[in-house]
């Protein structure tokens, strides 16, 4: 039987427990693995594995062996309770093997679940499961979580009220990150929030978010960006020690900039530019970056990006001078720029 994407959804919160089994596949492992671990853990219980409910074999012993399958679906199990023989890695040429199994499965015994990764309209798995009457086929596409996937995640972190603001940054993350990376962030919120019953706001998601860049590399951009040039010296210094780059460092005020200067062109203002970039900005760094677009103008962001450019010709090209020291003038001529606003 075919689940279409919402039906695929209640089916994994409230597993058909009578069925035979059931074929997940799609393009992303992650999702798939996802939703694969969200059906057993909702048709199996807790402690599955270590009361020996679960059997796992890979798709390349199937192979070798055709009758293992079956076998550990009619193996009878020594605790109590619902079974499952799981297998990873199904292909289409493990298609009789299934076939057969699902064709001597009975009530009673273990369900079978097997996940793929893209298969087209005919592939002979996905006709088999499609096809057969007491089975599932469900197929789990790349598109981002849904406002409502979103706050059943919430929900399972146990993590309680959300502001409009953070909820439209959880919805911005939520298609830029991957999948993994957006559910473990999830759970590293309801660990933050746990005790905590004040709604979430983007500061909280900026606290758990995934860091792109170090900490210390932001801070120079900053400097740099806000006029800051006192704090220029003792940041590079630091930088330098850690091995970083003088043409890392300029990529990455080029990057920043960019951001800028694309935030300050967008028809709808600055605050519409940051909120269609991506990753998304939000939180205490998007109230930063706007701080700094009120310092700087379209014209001495497009000069800084000159630059910058001209900097990162600098750099690559000449061994003359030390290229930290030239990387360091640059920034404190960036630091001035603001200043010159109007002028």
């Amino acid at each position: 039987m075919k689940l279409a994407p919402r039906d695929a959804s209640a089916y994994f919160k409230r597993p058909d427990t009578s069925a035979a089994g059931c074929l997940i596949y799609g393009e992303d492992p992650v999702r798939v693995g996802q939703k694969r671990q969200d059906l057993l853990a909702n048709l199996l219980g807790p402690n599955a594995e270590e009361e020996m409910r679960l059997t796992r074999i890979a798709a390349a012993d199937l192979r070798s062996d055709h009758a293992a399958l079956l076998d550990a679906v009619k193996a009878v199990g020594f605790f109590p309770g619902p079974r499952a023989v799981l297998v990873e890695g199904a292909t289409d040429g493990l298609a009789p093997v299934f076939k057969d199994a699902l064709a001597d499965w009975a009530q009673g015994d273990a369900q079978i679940i097997a996940t793929a990764a893209r298969l087209t309209a005919k592939s002979a798995l996905r006709k088999l499961f499609e096809g057969a009457k007491t089975a599932y086929c469900a197929a789990i596409y790349d598109d981002p979580p849904g406002r409502a996937e979103i706050e059943e995640m919430l929900r399972a972190a146990e993590v309680g009220q959300v502001d409009r603001e953070a909820a439209n940054d959880l919805d911005a993350l939520a298609r830029a990150l991957a999948p993994g990376d957006f559910r473990q962030m999830i759970d590293k919120l309801g660990l933050y929030k746990r005790g905590d019953d004040t709604p979430v706001s983007p500061a909280d998601l900026d606290a758990v978010a995934p860091l792109s860049r170090e900490a210390e590399l932001d801070d120079i951009l900053h400097a740099a960006a806000e006029a800051d040039s006192g704090a220029i010296g003792p940041i590079l210094k630091r930088l330098s020690a850690q091995g970083v780059a003088p043409v890392t460092l300029c990529i990455s005020a080029l990057r920043h900039f960019r951001a800028l200067h694309a935030a300050a062109c967008h028809p709808k203002g600055a605050a519409a530019g940051l909120a269609a970039q991506r990753p998304p900005v939000f939180g205490p760094r998007r109230d930063r970056l706007m701080r700094q677009l009120n310092r700087w103008g379209r014209p001495q962001l497009e000069q800084a990006l000159s630059l910058l450019v001209e900097t990162d010709l600098t750099l690559r090209s000449s061994t003359a001078a030390p290229q930290m020291a030239v990387m360091e003038r640059a920034l404190i001529r960036l630091a001035m720029l603001p200043n010159r606003r109007g002028r």
